[in-house]
């Protein structure tokens, strides 16, 4: 039988209590329905004997987008259709896997998908051959299997094809190559879905029952809410550490500056922990005017110099493209993503027609074909000149972990620079492009040749050091440079040892040692890369996860948990600490790479996970306690019984609620009051509100009478040129800055420091 879930209201006519198959007006009662449909199964499908005379070979791909590409590509023989993505999946509202039966799936026909499906199964009887090109990734694997048994396929043929770039010379060479599905990667990628399903249906039912209902829980997302809270931790148990460091400045008889730092005193590494030692030293490095004759002046012990060179970096995978977007772009993993299916899956560029602009972008591996390596190389040669391509071309070492299953992500043709595609590109869509373009073409080019000089200069038994360096140079840099070395250059002046120099200033300056920062969207991709968690298709939906749960929110582009992540993950340590773990998670990863490499089992995998799993649950739902939060007066009244208001807590955290419930069911949603008065109707105060995706922005509590908006947190401050109402901005490095919110206003763009005082 064929399986559809289905949710169906029902209307009953008051007098006739009868069952209809449509809507009336009137106080008709209403049922929902839910559960499942269960149709005729359809005789196998037998291809038409004989077939059309207009019979065509059929390709089946995943979406519409690219679809009408590459039948453009292929000719007027073959008809190209997309699946959509899934068209079979576990079910819905049931638990969809025999545990006992060597966790078999149960799989069923997606109800919205019906029509599709059978417009598949249609065009299959009548064509001459079918390709499965979903695409080059487990799931895609996963996919094109269930295609299979929806057309009666037999999955060892050779029906499989791989596009890795819409491009026509990748999408022909691809058609030359039909190859059977590869059934060790569609185990790994049920593997992965059943081990989701069994942690999903076993775990969220139990926080349900002893937290709040509509919670879940995630096998992958909740180690990553886990390790944001466990960050958390360590902030608030950091305890500062104070230290002094001693600059000086000085100069040559000829009028050169140098900036200095104290590095060592006797010999050894100084270490200032008080001010009074950094006032006593100080003292020390002072040069007296006008002392008595004799006294050795300060000189320059040592210049040394040394040449370095820096080799770029790989072109990017996607964890790389990601974290770059975030530092560089400030895109989310999710709009990274994005952005970058539609340049995989080709854009009309003109006289080009559609065409894919990078290859595929769900990739660990920084290999790049040998025929793309020299046409960057002939491309880097008219463009920069041979002085900046390398003797040898660069070749990167994929890291251990790495499946190595595509090519790193690159333009697909350098026929279609940026500039060349910008007209028909969207301002996001050209950022993105343009940052894969640039770090591709930078990793075929020239190191970075750089000259460091350190100058010595000793006082006594006091060592000063100054450092700089120069380019060469520029290499690479002429092109791309990495996010995280982007910084200002500092210059020494050609100086030789020996040289008097005369101190003009010396300042002690106090510093204290700094908690570990909190996880942005960028470290923690990194961090779940580095520690083996989760694969290149799963970092932006756990990224996404994680915030819609309302587990963690964002803070100044940093994630902080919320209550419930905290709650949730205190649990899952103390009840599931062998499961919800980084070691056994990232062990779980290895266990996944080796069904897909054939060295483990979809039955072996599965037994070892659950015979960890289901111990720690069977002791969770014995010794769990309901999780039970009193409610805290808030100081305001009902408006609607006159009863206090309290804070309670539930799925989307903490919420005001009538102490008199059950009897008033009034609710609210806690409001963040800046107490400032609203500029535009001076009625209502500025609050902090969420947007639907999440982003935070500030209106007025007047709303909808007043649409004041501003996206940047407004202070009680008025801008001196045009009397607008400031708003502040946060810097990671250097001080905090206010900015005038009116955007004709000189002061919007040029910022002003804030004054601590």
């Amino acid at each position: 039988m064929l399986e559809f879930p289905i949710k169906r209201t029902i209307v009953i006519d008051d007098k006739k209590k009868k069952g209809r198959g449509r809507k009336k007006k009137g106080s008709d009662e209403k049922m929902v329905i839910k559960g499942t449909v269960h149709l005729p199964e359809k005789q196998p499908l037998k291809k038409m004997d004989p077939l059309p005379k207009n019979a065509k070979n059929l390709v089946i791909v995943e979406s519409p987008a690219k679809a009408k590409t590459i039948e453009r590509f292929l000719g007027s023989d073959y008809k190209v259709m997309a699946s959509r993505g899934h068209l079979r999946d576990l079910p819905r509202n049931q638990f969809g896997v025999n545990i006992e039966d060597n966790f078999t799936p149960t799989y069923t026909n997606m109800f919205d998908k019906r029509k599709l499906i059978e417009d598949l199964q249609n065009e299959y009887v009548r064509s001459k051959t079918v390709y499965l090109a979903t695409d080059p990734d487990r799931e895609g694997e996963a996919i094109s299997w269930h295609l299979a048994h929806l057309l009666d396929m037999d999955p060892q043929t050779s029906c499989r094809v791989m596009f890795h770039e819409i491009t026509k010379k990748a999408v022909l060479a691809g058609m030359e190559h039909p190859q059977p599905i590869d059934l060790k990667r569609v185990d790994a990628q049920q593997a992965r879905r059943v081990l989701d399903r069994i942690v999903g249906y076993k775990l969220s039912p139990l926080l349900w029952k002893k937290v709040c209902k509509g919670l879940s829980a995630g096998r992958v997302q909740s180690v990553a809410v886990r390790l944001i809270c466990e960050r958390e931790e360590e902030i608030k148990a950091f305890v500062p550490e104070e230290y002094w460091t001693v600059e000086g400045t000085y100069k040559t008889e000829d009028g050169l500056e140098l900036h200095t730092e104290l590095a060592k005193i006797d010999g050894k590494k100084a270490a200032i922990e008080t001010g009074d030692q950094a006032a006593a030293i100080a003292s020390a490095l002072q040069w007296e005017k006008g002392k008595a004759d004799g006294h050795e002046p300060d000189r320059i012990e040592k210049v040394e110099k040394r040449k370095r060179k820096r080799q770029p970096q790989p072109p990017f995978t996607t964890s790389t493209m990601q974290q770059e977007c975030v530092s560089k772009l400030n895109f989310g993993a999710k709009k990274t993503m994005m952005l970058a299916q539609q340049l995989y899956e080709g854009l009309d560029i003109g006289e080009h027609g559609h065409v894919g602009l990078i290859t595929y972008m769900r990739t660990d591996s920084v290999r790049i074909n040998d025929d793309m390596v020299q046409n960057a190389r002939d491309f880097i040669t008219a463009t920069y000149g041979k002085e900046y391509i390398p003797a040898k071309p660069h070749v990167y070492k994929a890291k251990q972990s790495s499946q190595d299953a595509h090519e790193a992500i690159r333009p697909t043709s350098l026929e279609l620079t940026p500039d060349k595609v910008a007209p028909y590109l969207s301002r996001d869509q050209l950022r993105l492009y343009t940052l894969v373009w640039n770090r591709f073409l930078a990793s075929q080019m020239a190191p970075v040749e750089t000259e460091h000089m350190t100058i010595v200069i000793m006082s006594g038994s006091y060592e000063l050091r100054a450092a700089g360096y120069t380019v060469l140079f520029k290499g690479f840099t002429e092109l791309y440079e990495d996010a995280k070395k982007d910084k200002t250059l500092s210059v020494l002046p050609a100086i030789e040892a020996g040289t008097i120099v005369h101190n003009q200033t010396i300042d002690t300056i106090q510093h204290f040692t700094q908690p570990p920062a909190r996880y942005t969207e960028a470290s923690l991709i990194k961090t779940l890369e580095e520690k083996g968690i989760g694969r290149p298709s799963t970092y932006a939906p756990i990224m996404d996860t994680i915030q819609n749960r309302n587990y963690v929110e964002k803070k100044d582009k940093q994630f902080v948990p919320t209550e419930l992540g905290v709650i949730i993950v205190d649990l899952l340590k103390k009840f599931f600490e062998r499961i919800i773990n980084v070691s056994f998670t990232a062990h779980m990863e290895e266990e996944l790479d080796a069904i897909e490499q054939g060295k483990d089992t979809y039955v072996h995998v599965l037994k070892e996970f659950y015979d960890v799993f289901e111990p720690e649950m069977e002791a969770a739902e014995e010794g769990m306690e309901k999780v039970t939060i009193a409610g805290q007066d808030s100081g305001e009244v009902c408006e609607l019984c006159g009863a206090p208001m309290v804070y309670k807590f539930g799925r989307f955290g903490k919420f005001l609620a009538c102490s008199n419930f059950p009897e008033c069911h009034n609710t609210k949603a806690i409001v963040d009051d800046l107490g400032i008065t609203c500029p535009k109707c001076g009625k209502g105060t500025l609050i902090r509100r969420k947007s639907k995706r999440g982003r935070v922005f500030y209106g007025c509590s007047q709303y909808p009478e007043c649409d004041f908006v501003l996206w940047n947190q407004p202070v009680d401050k008025r801008c001196k040129l045009c009397g607008s109402i400031m708003t502040i901005k946060h810097y990671k490095k250097g001080p905090d800055k206010l900015f005038c919110s009116n955007p004709e206003c000189e002061n919007h763009k040029k910022g002003e420091e804030v004054n601590e005082e």
